[in-house]
């Protein structure tokens, strides 16, 4: 299986100092394991913009970097709804992929059995080429994005949710843009029970994300 990302040598990054980049425990999980909610945004983006968003319809499944499918347990099905319910609050309209929506999300569930490094300095070029952009109708397009990547520690694994703009890409040399990223790690990341509060941490954490009145 293709490998997601290798760190480059001598790169060593601070979450405190990236640009874009917010890192801000929410609360406790579960098994009172203290969460850590990193979000990350393209500064130039207008949320304001989008009006209609399109969500997966189950997550995809990375286990030690390699890709090994997707599902939808009942984790990922209260997420999938937590996510839908957020963008609905923030005054986005729901709709399916056939329905051309200007923003696209996609949820991944990011497993390691090993105490590391887990990075977004290679991600675009690694396991978010796993995000096949011809399901969300724009075959043959890559993804992209313009902001600071975070770079972490993860010991059992994370939650991964990307917003994607789709109202753009016909313009975008054929790469679709990340404008925002979120991240949840902890003991106890895939709780159900957690997975509410999980969601809910990281968008709290990003009130820019709003449709226009």
């Amino acid at each position: 299986m293709k490998k997601l990302w290798r760190l480059a040598a001598g790169v060593v990054l601070s979450i405190a100092v990236l640009s874009g980049c917010k890192k801000q425990p929410a609360g406790k999980q579960a098994d009172e394991e203290p969460g850590i909610y990193i979000s990350n945004y393209d500064t130039a983006a207008d949320f304001g913009s989008y009006r209609t968003f399109a969500v997966t319809d189950s997550l995809d499944i990375i286990q030690d970097n390699e890709l090994f499918g997707r599902e939808c347990t009942s984790f990922d099905s209260i997420v999938l709804h937590a996510v839908t319910v957020l963008m609905q609050e923030r005054g986005y309209q729901l709709t399916d992929r056939s329905g051309h929506p200007d923003l696209a999300i996609n949820v991944a569930r990011v497993y390691s059995d090993y105490t590391g490094v887990f990075s977004y300095v290679d991600y675009w070029s690694g396991y978010f080429d796993y995000y096949d952009p011809g399901h969300w109708g724009y075959p043959g397009y890559g993804y992209y994005s313009s902001y600071s990547p975070a770079i972490y520690a993860i010991e059992n694994g994370a939650l991964s949710i990307d917003l994607l703009d789709l109202k753009n890409a016909a313009r975008s040399r054929h790469r679709i843009r990340s404008i925002w990223s979120g991240l949840a790690r902890g003991e106890a990341v895939f709780n159900a029970t957690n997975a509410v509060a999980e969601t809910s941490a990281l968008f709290g954490q990003s009130a820019y994300i709003k449709a226009a009145d």
